[in-house]
Formats: C-alpha cells, sequence, structure tokens
C-alpha cells in the first residue's frame, strides 16, 4: 500500500490565483471610489449608499436596512441620507409594507449617478 504525499499548496494553484484576483479587484475598487465620490463632491459612503439604493433595483430599502449593509449608526445613516436628499439623489418614500417606515430610493438624478459610475467599476475591472 503506497501512502500519496500531502498536497502543498504552490503559488501557480488556483486559490493563489484567486487571492491575486480578489487584491486586484479591492485596489481598483478603491481607487474608482475614491476617485468617483470625489470627482462628484460625495463622500466615499454616500457613493457607496447610492449604488446599493441601485442595486435594490427601484424597489428601494429601508434606512435601517441600508444601515446595516453600510455598518452606519441610525445617526450617521439619517445625515447620509439627508446629504444625498438635498443633492437630489435620492427620496424617503412611504413604505407600502409598514406604514411607520420608510423606503429610500433614488431619483432620475440619483439613478444617473449609479448608472454613470457603474460604468467606470466596467470599465477599471
Amino acid at each position: 500500500m503506497t501512502i500519496a504525499a500531502p498536497v502543498v499548496p504552490t503559488p501557480t494553484d488556483g486559490l493563489s490565483s484567486a487571492l491575486r484576483a480578489f487584491r486586484t479587484l479591492q485596489t481598483q475598487h478603491a481607487r474608482v471610489l475614491t476617485q468617483e465620490s470625489a470627482a462628484r463632491g460625495l463622500h466615499a459612503t454616500d457613493l457607496r449608499f447610492v449604488l446599493v439604493v441601485a442595486g435594490t433595483e427601484g424597489a428601494g430599502l429601508t434606512p435601517k436596512q441600508a444601515a446595516d449593509h453600510l455598518e452606519l449608526t441610525t445617526g450617521a445613516m439619517t445625515s447620509l441620507i439627508d446629504r444625498l436628499e438635498r443633492r437630489g439623489h435620492l427620496e424617503r418614500r412611504p413604505n407600502p409594507g409598514d406604514r411607520r417606515s420608510i423606503l429610500v430610493q433614488l431619483t432620475p438624478t440619483g439613478a444617473q449617478l449609479a448608472d454613470e459610475v457603474v460604468a467606470v467599476y466596467r470599465e477599471a475591472f
């Protein structure tokens, strides 16, 4: 009976390739987020939020859902929503599923912003 030698990962194995790709993705993401938010006079978290709302495809999300996703406090989330609402990128609407809450949805300007930034991400990646 022959016992096979343990497989030792090499720099060319699939995991190493995946980790390199992940690092490249992280670097490109940070660059795009920094450059695009600065170019539009937004905080990076503001732009991240616009992209999160865009990902709901018009359904919107509650401030609590957004705060959980972005790992923000409810106070920070309120400030972020206020900022983006003043700039015309999103709006608060009544939540048809819970009259005690609201949904945050993109305005046409916010949707255009998201589309423009997504195009930059596509090019970068």
